[in-house]
């Protein structure tokens, strides 16, 4: 499967630099592993903490 990077970035609301944006098949697994969630989970202003813990998601939408 192709990845559709350019088509990725035109939503990705993520503001942290990292070679994974863009790539959502890898941001999801890195996060996952991390057991966070990625930025488009989030609001702009929630994705601005870089809290990307689920107690954090769940407590706040």
């Amino acid at each position: 499967m192709d990845c559709l990077k350019e088509k990725n970035l035109t939503f990705c609301n993520c503001t942290y630099p990292c070679d994974k944006k863009g790539l959502c098949c890898e941001c999801l697994a890195y996060h996952r592993a991390k057991k966070e969630l990625p930025a488009c989970y989030f609001t702009a202003e929630q994705e601005k903490t870089y809290d990307r813990s689920i107690k954090y998601y769940l407590a706040n939408n």
